[in-house]
């Protein structure tokens, strides 16, 4: 048996670890929109029915694969819909084409550069999030760095992306326990599941698949979510 110690995040949380502590009063989880893999001529007529159904706060164009100038083609009129309903339009992984949209924030991955930066290049009224997978420490990293929020993930398994970590509940419960900066949960998110996430302390819950391929449509989705997201 190895002598070393423990990293930090080799160490597993106690479920009951939040419950010692005088809960923090948040506001209620909210639910954060990421567009689909692909994304159809009818696409913003789906984003449309899906924001009209029930309160969003944010919605993520995370689009891969395709070059800057083909990515604000389709991002524009997206952008334009989360205007006019005073949703968040947040671009994931890039910061540079944030700026070009004029983008409300930006979501980094932990390769899509530094948080520092893209707030020198957004302005102090962007929104700056990043990705800190089921890492402790990368979220206490993205929060020094002046995130506005962290995400974690994947909970459940997703078919929207590789996951290749797997975040426990009790992440989040340690998490709103001990800091004030929002925290997402992110992957394989779906109305019947998503309750564990909204008691454990998420402040927003980040969901794709389980709208955009909802039977009854993104509005029912969106309803849905809106239920299980009351607190109490």
């Amino acid at each position: 048996m190895s002598d070393e110690p423990l990293a930090e995040d080799d160490l597993r949380l106690d479920p009951a670890f939040a419950g010692r502590f005088e809960p923090q009063r948040r506001p209620a989880c909210q639910l954060y929109l990421i567009s689909p893999p692909a994304l159809g001529p009818d696409f913003a007529d789906r984003l449309a029915a899906a924001l009209d159904g029930g309160p969003v706060a944010a919605f993520q164009f995370r689009l891969k694969n395709v070059d800057q100038h083909e990515a604000a083609r389709l991002a524009e009129p997206l952008r334009r819909l989360c205007a006019e309903r005073e949703v968040a339009f947040i671009v994931n992984d890039s910061a540079a084409l944030a700026k070009r949209l004029g983008a409300d924030g930006v979501h980094l991955g932990q390769d899509d550069g530094d948080p520092r930066h893209a707030r020198r290049l957004l302005g102090p009224g962007a929104q700056v999030g990043v990705t800190c997978h089921d890492s402790r420490h990368l979220a206490m990293e993205a929060g020094e760095a002046g995130a506005d929020y962290v995400a974690f993930g994947a909970f459940f398994p997703t078919t929207t992306k590789d996951a290749r970590h797997r975040a426990d509940p009790a992440l989040l419960s340690w998490w709103t326990t001990v800091f004030e900066l929002p925290c997402v949960a992110i992957g394989g998110i779906a109305p019947d599941n998503a309750r564990s996430l909204v008691e454990a302390g998420a402040d927003f819950l980040a969901v794709s698949a389980a709208v955009w391929g909802h039977p009854a449509g993104p509005a029912k989705a969106v309803r849905a979510f809106a239920e299980v997201m009351r607190r109490g």
